[in-house]
């Protein structure tokens, strides 16, 4: 059991394809499968560490990777940059 939000809540008691907590925002965050999830406020920063955890239960990393709740990782997106010649 874990406390999240200042409740408690139980593993065991919700269906497995919900998270733990639900967005209390208005609107509501994107969700983690949506195109836009990385605009979901940021619910827990640790910037000392590299990492951002969103409403939607995404965790970012500082390298743009990023792991969802599910447990899949996304690859950091890179940028390729043309240098002039």
């Amino acid at each position: 059991m874990r406390v999240t939000d200042q409740t408690t809540d139980s593993a065991a008691d919700r269906p497995a394809n919900r998270p733990s907590w639900t967005c209390p925002h208005q609107p509501p965050c994107p969700g983690a499968e949506a195109a836009d999830h990385d605009l979901a406020l940021i619910r827990v920063a640790h910037p000392e560490q590299g990492w951002t955890q969103l409403c939607n239960g995404v965790i970012h990393f500082d390298d743009t990777g990023e792991l969802l709740p599910d447990g899949r990782a996304l690859a950091p997106r890179r940028t390729l940059v043309r240098l002039a010649t």
